[in-house]
């Protein structure tokens, strides 16, 4: 995968303003997650076979990788953001560095969760980063991956690309995906997101 200068310095500059503000993020998540959000894990973790690993792409502070063990799903824990890293070590959960962008993602997993993460990816580089997390899965495997809704970008300490609805969909049967489901959600700063479950098209049955 090519990834330009341009991509890099904002995937760099992403990471930095999340290894400063990583402390005040985990204050804010220590409810995490939230009953809607628990409700689409729960929904997701049961599409997947037993047993199941997941990759989790920007784990955070841990808390939606602690609810998914809850419900017997295994999670291989990454960040970009050694802060994070930092943070769920004191909680006693191992976590590795990873960057969705610029790392080799492993596998492959049942599944894979890119909650409120691959917003920060330039639009340009989307394609190929999902075509990545198409590779790291088995045949049929699950992605459980969240979007801002909106047409522009925003770079106001953080590179932030929204969609519309359609238009990520449409990026990720681009990729390979078919979406088995996705649902409109207002967080609590009144965000708009989407949130998709899509599996792999490679080994799903085809219909009769």
């Amino acid at each position: 995968m090519t990834i330009d200068e341009l991509s890099l310095e904002r995937t760099r500059r992403n990471v930095e303003s999340y290894e400063k503000s990583a402390r005040s993020y985990d204050a804010l998540c220590v409810n995490d997650p939230p009953p809607k959000i628990a409700a689409v894990l729960q929904r997701f973790a049961e599409t997947l076979p037993r047993p199941a690993r997941v990759l989790e792409v920007g784990s955070g502070p841990g808390r939606d990788a602690d609810y998914l063990e809850t419900l017997g799903v295994a999670v291989r824990r990454t960040d970009a953001a050694q802060a994070f890293l930092d943070i769920q070590a004191e909680r006693g959960h191992p976590v590795e560095l990873l960057n969705v962008v610029t790392d080799a993602l492993g596998g492959p997993y049942e599944g894979v969760v890119a909650l409120c993460v691959l917003i920060h990816v330039d639009r340009g580089q989307t394609d190929p980063v999902l075509r990545k997390i198409l590779d790291a899965l088995k045949p049929g495997g699950a992605l459980l991956v969240s979007m801002r809704v909106g047409e522009h970008v925003e770079d106001d300490g953080y590179h932030t690309v929204y969609w519309t609805r359609d238009g990520f969909a449409e990026r990720l049967t681009t990729a390979g995906f078919v979406i088995d489901w996705d649902l409109h959600f207002v967080d609590s700063a009144s965000e708009p997101w989407t949130i998709y479950c899509a599996r792999g098209a490679r080994g799903l049955a085809p219909n009769k």
